[in-house]
C-alpha cells in the first residue's frame, strides 16, 4: 500500500489550488474560516461557480458530465477547497441522489435530473428520517399508493436539512406492507412545489433554522419519478448511505478547523498551557489517523477493492473529531465562548462587547455539532455494523 502522492497527483493539487484561489469569493472564504452563517445565496453562489467549471459533480464519471477524476484526485480536490475556506458542497444533489440516478435511474431520468444538479441550479433535499424512523430506516411509514400513472404520497419526514430551500426531495416511501420491512420501500423523487407539500422549521439550540419537518398531504407524484423498481428502494438507499457516511467523516474540514483551534488557543493565551496543548496534540494525532484511514480507502479503490465496507468507521471517527475540536475551541475561549445572542452576533455587536469577534460563533458551532454522532446513522448503530461487516 503506497500512501504517497505521485508527481502527477501533486501537479493536479497545484492546479486545483490555483483555480480555487482565483475563483473562491473572499467574503465567502472569510465566513467559512470564522464559522459565520452562510446564506442560501452564499452556498448556491459557490455551487454555481463549481458547476460552471464542471466540478460540482466532481465525483461523477465523464459519461454523465463529470471530470472523471480518480479517487485520489477527488480527495485532493476536497482537501484544497476545504483548506481554502470554500463552503462544503451541499451533498444531497451531487453527492447523494446523483449517484443513485446514475446507477439505477432510467436514461430519461438521467437526462432530466442530472444537468440541473451538475450546474447547481436545482437544490435537492433528503427525505429519509421520520419521527419514528431514524437509524432504523426500514421502519419508514410515509406511504405512497399508486393510482394509475401517479403515486399519492401521505406522511411526514423530519430533520430534513435545508428543506426550506429545496426544489426537489428524494424520499424513501412505503409502497408495500408485505414481507420484511425492507422489501416494501421505494425511492421516489418529489417536486417540493407540489400541492400538499408543507415545510415547517425546527429551530435548533444554536438558534439556527437548519432542519425541518416536511409533511405530505395527498401529494400527487408522477409514476415516472420512481427510481428503479417499486419495492427495491432499500437497495438504492444503502448505496446512497455509504456515500453519505464517507462524506460525513470530512477529514479535510477537520484539518482546517484544527488550524483554527490553534489560532484561537494562541490568541487566548492557552497554547502555553501544557495540558491544553496536549489535548490539541491528541486531537491532531486522531486527525492524522483519520486521514491515513481515508488514504487506505483510496488505496483500496485503486486496487479494485470495495472501500465502502468501512464507511461506518469513517463516520464514527470523523463525527467524534468534529465534536472534539468544537469543545476545545470553547475551552480555549473560556467564559467568552458562553454568551450567545444570535441577533446581536449577526448585527455585529457580540465581538465588540464580549471578547473578540472570532469567539462569537463558538457556542453556536459547539451546539450544532452535537448532531454529528446521530445523523447519517447513529454511532452506536454504526459500531454494530462495523462489528458485523468488518470484524466478522
Amino acid at each position: 500500500m503506497d500512501l504517497a502522492f505521485t508527481p502527477e497527483e501533486q501537479k493536479f493539487r497545484e492546479e486545483v489550488r490555483a483555480w480555487v484561489r482565483e475563483n473562491l469569493p473572499p467574503e465567502i472564504a472569510h465566513k467559512v474560516h470564522n464559522a459565520l452563517h452562510l446564506t442560501r445565496e452564499d452556498m448556491q453562489r459557490w455551487a454555481k461557480i463549481l458547476g460552471k467549471k464542471g466540478w460540482l459533480g466532481y465525483g461523477w464519471p465523464k459519461q454523465f458530465g463529470g471530470p472523471g477524476w480518480s479517487a485520489v484526485q477527488k480527495h485532493l480536490f476536497e482537501e484544497e477547497t476545504a483548506l481554502a475556506g470554500a463552503p462544503r458542497i451541499v451533498p444531497f444533489g451531487p453527492v447523494m441522489v446523483a449517484p443513485v440516478i446514475m446507477a439505477f435511474g432510467s436514461p430519461e431520468q438521467q437526462k432530466r435530473f442530472l444537468p440541473g444538479i451538475a450546474s447547481g441550479e436545482v437544490w435537492w433535499s433528503q427525505g429519509y428520517s421520520e419521527p419514528g424512523s431514524g437509524s432504523d430506516l426500514a421502519s419508514v411509514k410515509c406511504r405512497a399508493e399508486k393510482h394509475g400513472d401517479k403515486y399519492i404520497v401521505n406522511g411526514q419526514k423530519t430533520w430534513t436539512t435545508l428543506a426550506q430551500y429545496g426544489d426537489w426531495i428524494f424520499c424513501l416511501v412505503r409502497t408495500s406492507t408485505e414481507g420484511k420491512p425492507q422489501t416494501g420501500i421505494s425511492f421516489l423523487l418529489i417536486d417540493m412545489k407540489s400541492r400538499g407539500v408543507t415545510v415547517r422549521p425546527i429551530i435548533m439550540l444554536d438558534g439556527g433554522h437548519e432542519v425541518n419537518e416536511v409533511f405530505f398531504d395527498n401529494v400527487e407524484v408522477p409514476a415516472e419519478n420512481l427510481i428503479g423498481e417499486e419495492n427495491k428502494g432499500w437497495t438504492y438507499a444503502k448505496h446512497l448511505l455509504s456515500h453519505e457516511r464517507t462524506n460525513i467523516a470530512d477529514v479535510n474540514r477537520a484539518k482546517r478547523e484544527l488550524e483554527r483551534l490553534k489560532r484561537i488557543a494562541r490568541s487566548e493565551g492557552m497554547y502555553t498551557d501544557t495540558r491544553f496543548r496536549d489535548e490539541i496534540a491528541k486531537l491532531e494525532v486522531d486527525v492524522v489517523a483519520l486521514e491515513m484511514l481515508v488514504l487506505r480507502v483510496l488505496s483500496a479503490e485503486k486496487s479494485g477493492k470495495n472501500p465502502l465496507d468501512i464507511a461506518g468507521l469513517l463516520k464514527i471517527k470523523g463525527s467524534e473529531i468534529q465534536q472534539r475540536y468544537t469543545e476545545l475551541m470553547m475551552l480555549a475561549a473560556g467564559p467568552y465562548a458562553v454568551p450567545f445572542v444570535k441577533e446581536a452576533m449577526e448585527a455585529g455587536y457580540q465581538g465588540e462587547f464580549v471578547g473578540a469577534a472570532y469567539l462569537a460563533p463558538l457556542a453556536a458551532t459547539y451546539l450544532n455539532m452535537r448532531k454529528t454522532t446521530i445523523y447519517g446513522g447513529s454511532n452506536e448503530v454504526q459500531r454494530n455494523i462495523v462489528a458485523q461487516v468488518v470484524l466478522g
